[in-house]
């Protein structure tokens, strides 16, 4: 064989082997990346021509698939549609699927991996294909009383469970209905969407994990976590106690809530300053701690990194760098800090469960359409946030907010909550955004709960979190605590 020749053949080899190795690749390490893809229009259009698998609630379907007479086959129809919307999402026939329909894609079609032998099954069996069934975490007297708590504010709701960071309630108003968007005429389903997205109210957005706001002072608990964590304060620390407050470098002034000082007397405790939720002495602890400090702490309980539960939550954000009077802004929420619910709802679980923060899951576990179990979804421990002991002492701090200070409208007879209230400004004339996040009961924790109240509520500038967030969560930690 002569050298061209040679050359030649060792060529076409490499091709081969090259495209051997892509395929492979593809095939057997991409192949549930690409069926999960939203631009994959096969297979969404592959996954009409099976029984889609149900999305469980308490073991009742919200989401199934139903005998549909067109090219179609079935009809994705959900239970409740708008009360679980921010949690099923929904299947258009024209565009990409959202919420779990689209981040379990492959489950609920059929197509993923552990399914294969399913598959193979019933292409030897003959049988029609079936998708598996998704049981999510969701408790319906939860959900239930979420949604009845917020009426007609707009904002949401997450309840968790601080042991295991199982997501029980996460209500999202307002909402829509999936199955609107569900059904199988093209011009229907585009204008419908078309509608909803141009619809002020933004009722296609998940606030409970997709939607970031100044958490203002419930971030306070962020804050007092990093002082407690720090050796160098303890909850009668105290600082000046001032009627108002220059940043430093600035003209800038800080006021307390109510105005004047922080419940009188020349000094005041950093208790005294969480119980009636003053700005200036958070301002003067966060400089006392510093900005890297308190990042520290903010990301330890998961501020600046991307989580999926297993839909993809926004990244709630500490500032990378600060200067003093930034840092004094953020030690009470504002400046350019922002959270999810879901985020603050992690902060309070942590506290709650002895400092520890568990990995937040809406998912309990992934079932064959025999009921086998392909996949169980396991409490995971992310990391310990705080002492034990330094937990204990900010959970106490928490109670005194809820029994004697300014989150006093979350009290329940006989049950002892831990909360913190929050009002934080967004602009010299927007609406205030209303937080409360707590625990019940405090001396052993079964709900933690953080709700989120927007546009002021209706009030403007003149609502606050303890007239309007508190009561909400008092209604939603009743309900479960007797049910």
């Amino acid at each position: 064989m002569n050298r061209e020749l040679k050359r030649v053949s060792v060529v076409v080899l490499l091709m081969f082997v090259a495209l051997l190795v892509s395929t492979t690749v593809i095939q057997g390490f991409q192949a549930d990346n690409l069926a999960a893809d939203a631009r994959n229009t096969r297979t969404l259009y592959d996954s009409y021509s099976v029984e889609r698998g149900p999305i469980l609630v308490a073991g009742e379907p919200v989401a199934q698939s139903m005998p549909a007479g067109d090219d179609y086959k079935f009809l994705r129809t959900y239970s409740n549609g708008p009360l679980y919307a921010p949690i099923t999402g929904f299947i258009p026939i024209n565009g990409a699927p959202t919420g779990l329909e689209h981040a379990l894609n492959g489950e609920l079609s059929g197509t993923s991996n552990a399914q294969f032998f399913d598959k193979l099954n019933a292409i030897i069996t003959g049988q029609k294909p079936t998708g598996a069934a998704v049981e999510v975490t969701i408790d319906p007297v939860a959900q239930q009383a979420a949604w009845d708590a917020l009426g007609d504010l707009t904002g949401s709701v997450v309840v968790t469970e601080p042991k295991t960071g199982r997501i029980l309630a996460m209500v999202s108003k307002p909402s829509f209905d999936p199955n609107t968007l569900a059904v199988h005429n093209n011009e229907e389903v585009t204008s419908t969407y078309d509608a909803l997205l141009a619809d002020p109210a933004d009722p296609l957005i998940n606030r409970a994990i997709g939607d970031l706001n100044p958490p203002g002072s419930v971030f306070k608990l962020v804050v007092v976590a990093a002082a407690l964590e720090s050796g160098k304060f303890t909850p009668e620390s105290t600082f000046p106690n001032p009627g108002t407050f220059q940043l430093p470098g600035t003209n800038t002034i800080v006021r307390n809530t109510e105005g004047g000082n922080c419940g009188g007397g020349a000094t005041v405790t950093i208790a005294t300053a969480l119980r009636l939720s003053c700005n200036i002495p958070m301002a003067e602890l966060g400089l006392e701690l510093g900005d890297k400090a308190i990042r520290d702490m903010a990301e330890k309980f998961g501020f600046n990194t991307d989580y999926t539960i297993p839909l993809d939550v926004a990244q709630s954000r500490y500032p990378r760098v600060l200067d003093d009077a930034q840092t004094a802004l953020s030690a009470f929420g504002q400046y350019e800090v922002r959270a999810t619910p879901l985020q603050m709802a992690m902060v309070s679980s942590a506290i709650a469960n002895d400092g520890v923060l568990m990995q937040p899951n809406l998912v309990d576990q992934i079932l064959a359409p025999n009921l086998s179990k392909l996949e169980v979804f396991e409490p995971m421990e992310v990391r310990r946030v705080m002492s034990a002991e330094n937990a204990a002492t900010l959970t106490l701090m928490m109670v005194n907010n809820v029994n004697d200070g300014a989150a006093s409208n979350a009290t329940i007879d006989g049950v002892e909550v831990a909360g913190k209230t929050g009002t934080a400004e967004n602009g010299e004339d927007d609406p205030y955004t209303l937080w409360f996040t707590g625990f019940a009961p405090a001396n052993d924790p079964q709900y933690a709960i953080t709700v989120l109240i927007e546009d002021g509520g209706g009030l403007g500038q003149t609502g606050y979190g303890n007239l309007l967030a508190a009561p909400v969560a008092q209604q939603v930690l009743e309900a479960v605590l007797n049910k």
